[in-house]
């Protein structure tokens, strides 16, 4: 395959990427009105973008596994017209029902689609720096989707009805359908077994229940009966998983891969990564949009910095770790992690954005690229060419996982102060200046201002309503503050792990060699020295 083709399919292979991160990212933008037109709570939007997350991210593992094994363009094309198909779904919704449906068919699809895009790069790059340069350009893509997505989103929303957002999608994916065809060459294990069918059940009900309780438990209690239920099902479907692929001959994921520390522990630094991240784009979501009152197309636009730096952080970080190693490389970008997530938990409802917390999304952006980058090198290197699907869906799982919690639990402390500090002062209020529908949107989330300030103000109440704005502010950011202590304490901890137990000295090609025969040297039997 000469280098131009090379390049050629990778440039499809990241459209096909930025097709499924952008769908998830431009949604985000149009829930307030989604909500309005629709009716709906706070719980029933969070469930429009969840419902996306927990098929895709429990489908992730077994998409890789079959994509392994009969063809991981054949897979990724089927869930590009599958994503194109339910985009019309969602276009053509008229209740939330729909929508949420729509979007659990899409993440179904969506998880066909992106343990491909890597899987295929790795088998297309076997050149050292050539498949370096490759997934620092399929990381930086995500960040190119995350200056898309709100900024089109904006743009979408301004001109056009929440619709959109899901129009926009069946033109990309019938492009990038087409191309994948013509561009990219089809990849896809020689040596199979017998599917691995209990594996792929057992894969599935782990984490789609330890998604869905996570999802859940801000709204049941984290340690009610319900969401114990939840953690304790999850941890026996995952032990099952365990050692239903310890005993089977063709598993679904090879268990030996996690005695790789250039695995495991990368594994676990892209789940902190994106633990910090997704907390932190949910709670500037709420900053732009009811501290800031701006427009989604504002918002949008405010939100550019955290995607360049993305954009351009991932490339450097990941040719820079091939000269100093991952170690290095990965500790510096959480702690650059770290000091973003701090500086962003001390903004109050008067801070200018062209201070605080614009540094604040800078660095954070910067050190999930200097995270994401290397890290999915060193994981993609630990793992043969022949289980390259099941790899690529272990690095993408780990990242809904982590993407999940930090919604889910970052958010829940948020709402918790939120609500507390809140709760009794929307209470106070009248019924004929706040109907119970506001109140209870008021109390839930401070995107409700949005709907507040439009309200006509009768003269006797409006220090009232004012006073009432600045406090749903202010309490969303104290919300902030202790989140973000929560996230840099995590963040912190890993940092500390990795430096302690990843080895500090580039890996070179040893990885990769130790998995040049595939064939005739499994990771049960790889030697001490290509295991760190």
């Amino acid at each position: 395959m000469s280098r131009r083709a090379r390049y050629l399919a990778l440039f499809v292979i990241c459209l096909a990427e930025l097709l499924v991160v952008l769908d998830n990212t431009i949604v985000n933008v149009a829930l307030p009105s989604l909500g309005v037109e629709l009716h709906t709570d706070i719980s029933g939007l969070q469930w429009v973008v969840d419902a996306y997350t927990l098929t895709f991210a429990g489908l992730l593992l077994a998409f890789g596994h079959l994509g392994d094994r009969y063809g991981r363009r054949r897979v990724m094309m089927i869930g590009l017209a599958g994503v194109a198909v339910m985009s019309v779904g969602g276009a053509l919704a008229t209740d939330l029902g729909q929508v949420i449906a729509a979007r659990a068919a899409m993440g179904v699809f969506a998880a066909a689609v992106f343990p491909a895009t890597l899987a295929l790069i790795i088998n297309i790059f076997h050149d050292v720096k050539e498949r370096a340069i490759a997934i620092a350009a399929w990381t930086a893509m995500a960040g190119i989707a995350i200056a898309i997505g709100p900024t089109a989103g904006g743009w979408l929303l301004e001109h056009f009805s929440w619709h959109s957002v899901f129009w926009i999608n069946v033109p990309v994916a019938v492009v990038v359908l087409v191309l994948t065809r013509l561009l990219v060459p089809e990849s896809k294990t020689t040596h199979v077994g017998r599917i691995d069918l209990l594996g792929i059940a057992f894969s599935l009900l782990s984490v789609t229940t330890l998604v869905w309780t996570i999802i859940e438990a801000p709204h049941q209690g984290w340690v009610s009966a319900i969401s114990l239920s939840g953690y304790a099902l999850s941890v026996v479907f995952f032990a099952a998983f365990v050692w239903w692929e310890l005993r089977t001959d063709s598993p679904v994921l090879n268990m030996a891969l996690f005695r790789i520390r250039r695995f495991s522990l990368p594994a676990l630094a892209i789940a902190v990564a994106y633990f910090s991240m997704f907390g932190f784009l949910f709670m500037i979501t709420q900053y732009f949009q009811g501290v800031m009152e701006l427009t989604p197309l504002q918002f949008g636009i405010h939100s550019l910095p955290f995607a360049a730096a993305i954009a351009v952080g991932a490339p450097l970080a990941t040719l820079i770790a091939q000269r100093i190693g991952t170690t290095a490389v990965i500790v510096f970008g959480l702690v650059v992690m770290s000091v973003g997530m701090f500086i962003a938990g001390q903004v109050k409802v008067e801070t200018p954005y062209l201070g605080a917390v614009v540094v604040s999304m800078v660095l954070m952006g910067l050190g999930l690229a200097i995270v994401q980058g290397p890290a999915t090198e060193s994981i993609m290197s630990s793992v043969p060419l022949e289980e390259a699907g099941a790899g690529s869906a272990v690095n993408d799982t780990t990242r809904e996982a982590g993407g999940t919690l930090g919604v889910a639990v970052l958010g829940s402390i948020v709402a918790s102060v939120y609500t507390t500090k809140i709760g009794p002062r929307v209470d106070a209020i009248p019924d004929f200046l706040m109907t119970p529908y506001e109140k209870s949107f008021a109390r839930e989330t401070v995107i409700s201002v949005l709907e507040i300030v439009k309200r006509p103000t009768i003269p006797a109440f409006a220090q009232q309503k004012a006073d009432l704005v600045y406090a749903m502010k202010a309490a969303s950011l104290e919300g902030f503050q202790l989140a973000s202590y929560v996230t840099v304490s995590v963040s912190l901890l890993v940092a500390v792990a990795v430096a302690v137990f990843l080895p500090w000295k580039p890996a070179g090609d040893s990885v990769l060699l130790a998995w040049k025969e595939p064939s005739e040297k499994s990771p049960a039997s790889t030697s001490k020295e290509s295991l760190v």
